[in-house]
C-alpha cells in the first residue's frame, strides 16, 4: 500500500475537515512501522504501513495520556484517532508536534548529560503503575518478555559473523542472557528507545517519541541504546543513573546483541544498517 500525500490528504478532508486548510509534508525521517507527516506547524499524522502495525495506534491513545502523568520530559501526545477506510484499512492517529531532530552526535552538546537524561525518563517510565499495562507478546515483538523467543535467529544467525568476531564469545553474551532471566519483573517498557524516536533540542534530549512497542515486562530492551549510540564514558554514567544489577545488565547485551545480529547483512556489508550492527557487536565483546 502506497502511503503519500494525496492519501494523507483525503483521510484528513473526510475525517478532520477542519484541518482541511493545514498543509500536509512528510517528515525528514518518517519512520518504517508507521509512516509520518507534519499537518500543520503544530501537529503530527501517523499511518500504520502494515498490518501488524495497526494495534499500536491505539494502544498508544490508551496509554499515552496515563504515562504522561508520570514523566516529566515531554512524550507523544495524541489529539484524535482516525477510522480505516476502503482504501486505507487501519487506525491511525493526529498528535502533537514535539520540537526537536533525531539524536545524533553532532546535536548532542554533552553525551554523558544525554545519557543520564535518558536514564532518568526511563526511571520515571518504570515506576508509573504498569498493572492494567499489556504484557509483553506479539503486539510488541515481546520486548520486555523472554529473549528465548528469538534464540533461533542467534543461531542461525551466527555463522555469518565468522572471521569476523569470536562468535563463541557472542554465543557466550548469549546464554548468559538467556540465563538471566526473571520473569517476576514488570514496568512499563518503551519497546524501542533508538536514536530516531528520541528528540534533541539546545542540544539535549528533549521528548521522546514513537510508543508503538509499549508494553510491560523486564526494562532490559530499553537499554540496548547503551551500545548502538552511546559511548563507553556516556554508558557507565547510563547505567550508573539506572542502578543495573548484574544479571539485568547480562539480558541487555543480549537484546542488543540480537537485534546487530538480525540487522547486519553479509551481502551488504558497507550498508549504513550493517556498519550499525558490526559498531553494536564491537561495543558489546570490547
Amino acid at each position: 500500500m502506497k502511503i503519500d500525500l494525496c492519501l494523507v490528504k483525503q483521510l484528513i478532508d473526510e475525517q478532520y475537515p477542519m484541518y482541511s486548510n493545514l498543509d500536509v509534508k512528510m517528515v525528514e525521517h518518517s519512520g518504517h512501522d508507521n509512516r509520518t507527516f507534519h499537518l500543520g506547524n503544530h501537529m503530527t499524522i501517523r499511518l500504520p504501513s502494515h498490518k501488524k502495525y495497526a494495534s499500536q495506534i491505539e494502544k498508544e491513545a490508551s496509554y499515552l495520556p496515563i504515562l504522561q502523568k508520570g514523566i516529566s520530559l515531554p512524550i507523544q501526545k495524541p489529539l484524535h484517532i482516525g477510522k480505516g477506510t476502503s482504501y486505507y484499512p487501519y487506525p491511525w492517529s493526529i498528535n502533537e508536534w514535539l520540537d526537536g531532530a533525531s539524536a545524533s552526535y553532532e546535536r548532542i552538546s554533552d553525551l554523558n548529560q544525554f545519557a543520564m537524561d535518558l536514564a532518568h525518563f526511563l526511571l520515571e517510565l518504570q515506576s508509573i503503575d504498569c498493572s492494567r499495562g499489556p504484557k509483553a507478546g506479539e503486539h510488541n515483538f515481546y520486548s520486555g518478555g523472554s529473549l528465548e523467543v528469538y534464540k533461533q535467529d542467534v543461531y542461525n544467525t551466527r555463522h555469518v559473523f565468522e572471521g569476523i568476531f569470536d562468535t563463541n564469545r557472542l554465543l557466550d553474551i548469549w546464554e548468559e542472557a538467556l540465563g538471566a532471566y526473571d520473569p517476576s519483573i514488570s514496568v512499563f517498557v518503551h519497546g524501542d528507545i533508538a536514536v530516531g524516536n528520541l528528540l534533541v533540542k539546545d542540544g539535549c534530549l528533549s521528548a521522546v517519541i514513537d510508543f508503538g512497542i509499549l508494553g510491560t515486562g523486564d526494562p532490559s530492551c530499553d537499554y540496548v541504546i547503551a551500545w548502538t549510540f552511546l559511548n563507553a564514558s556516556a554508558r557507565k554514567y547510563f547505567f550508573e543513573v539506572l542502578n543495573c544489577d548484574e544479571k539485568t545488565m547480562k539480558r541487555a547485551k543480549g537484546w542488543a546483541l540480537w537485534k546487530a545480529m538480525i540487522s547486519y547483512d553479509p551481502n551488504d556489508p558497507e550498508s549504513q544498517l550493517s556498519k550499525w550492527a558490526l559498531f553494536c557487536i564491537n561495543e558489546l565483546i570490547i
